[in-house]
Formats: C-alpha cells, sequence, structure tokens
C-alpha cells in the first residue's frame, strides 16, 4: 500500500473553505458540531462510523456532553492528505446540521 502524500497548506485552507465550520489546527483540521442534548451528540458519532470504516480512516473524537469533536489527520504521513479532507465532507454529509 502507498504512503498517502502530504497537501500542502494553501490547498488544505482553499479546501476547507468546502466544508462550512472546519478549522485548520496544529497538523489536523477539526470541526466542533453542537447537538440538542448527550444522545444526540452520541447519534452523530454512531453516524460517523460507517464512512470511517467504508474509507478505512478513523477520526479522533472527544465528546463532551452536547458538543463532539471532529478532528482528522493522516498517520501515516504524519500530514493532512486527501483522505482528511474526503472523510471531513463524508462526516458533514451525515452530521444532520451539528
Amino acid at each position: 500500500m502507498t504512503k498517502p502524500e502530504p497537501l500542502p497548506i494553501q490547498e488544505v485552507e482553499r479546501r476547507l473553505g468546502e466544508l462550512p465550520g472546519w478549522k485548520l489546527g496544529e497538523g489536523e483540521i477539526f470541526k466542533w458540531y453542537r447537538f440538542e442534548g448527550y444522545p444526540s451528540a452520541l447519534a452523530f458519532l454512531e453516524r460517523t462510523v460507517e464512512p470511517a470504516e467504508r474509507m478505512n480512516h478513523h477520526p479522533d473524537v472527544e465528546v463532551h456532553e452536547r458538543r463532539v469533536r471532529i478532528a482528522l489527520h493522516t498517520w501515516s504521513a504524519e500530514a493532512i492528505t486527501e483522505k482528511d479532507l474526503a472523510l471531513a465532507a463524508e462526516i458533514e454529509r451525515v452530521s444532520g446540521g451539528g
């Protein structure tokens, strides 16, 4: 299996413009999602399982009652890659407007 190629930061910043609320952090892209309550937050998290498994790319996740933080980076590349942006788009699709 070939190692994913890191994306230039300018490309990551440009592409984040297509992903509302996603930000560039230290070596990762991330977004905080907010929900009505803990059950809604966990239901959202459950919806992220299918795309993560299908893409074989798994986010870092934090759950704080009604808030969920999703962070993505590609460990094998030690950088942000196309895989991260593609999974972010899939997570947006299943987010339900969180």
